[in-house]
C-alpha cells in the first residue's frame, strides 16, 4: 500500500512542473498546480483511499440557475471527465477523485491529478457563468 511517504514523493515529482504543495497537517496536503488559474487541489490520504478535492465555487443562490448548474454538472461527469466528478457539498461546487491506494503509483496519480487540473481549466469559464447569472 501507497504510504504517506510516498505520496509526498509523488507531489515533489510535480515541483518541475510549476507545482508547489504544503503538508497543512499529517496526510493532508495544500497543492497549487501553477499556471494562470488560481486554485488549489487539497490530498489527502486517509486509508485505503488518496482523496484529490478542488473546491470550484459557491452554488448559486438563485435555485433556477443553481438547477441549471447542478444539470450542467452532471453531464459535465457524465461525458467529459476522465477522473473524478463534480458535487455539491456545504454550498461548494466541489471536483473529487479518490485512488485505491493498493496498488497507486505515480503515474496512476499524474493521470488523476492532469485530468482533474486540465478539466477544471476547461470548464471554469462555463462554470463562472453560473456564478454571475442573476
Amino acid at each position: 500500500m501507497v504510504s504517506r511517504d510516498d505520496i509526498e514523493g509523488f507531489l515533489d515529482r510535480l515541483s518541475p512542473d510549476g507545482a508547489t504543495h504544503t503538508e497543512v497537517e499529517p496526510g493532508l496536503w495544500v497543492v497549487h498546480p501553477g499556471g494562470a488559474l488560481d486554485f488549489t487541489v487539497g490530498v489527502t490520504h486517509n486509508p485505503p483511499v488518496l482523496v484529490l478535492r478542488i473546491a470550484v465555487m459557491p452554488v448559486p443562490a438563485d435555485d433556477a440557475v443553481a438547477a441549471r448548474m447542478a444539470r450542467r454538472l452532471l453531464e459535465l461527469n457524465a461525458g467529459d471527465l476522465l477522473h473524478g466528478a463534480y458535487g455539491i457539498e456545504n454550498g461548494t461546487v466541489v471536483l473529487t477523485e479518490a485512488l485505491e491506494l493498493a496498488h497507486l503509483d505515480y503515474e496512476e496519480f499524474l493521470a488523476a491529478f492532469e485530468s482533474m487540473t486540465l478539466s477544471l481549466t476547461t470548464h471554469l469559464r462555463e462554470l463562472a457563468a453560473f456564478r454571475e447569472a442573476r
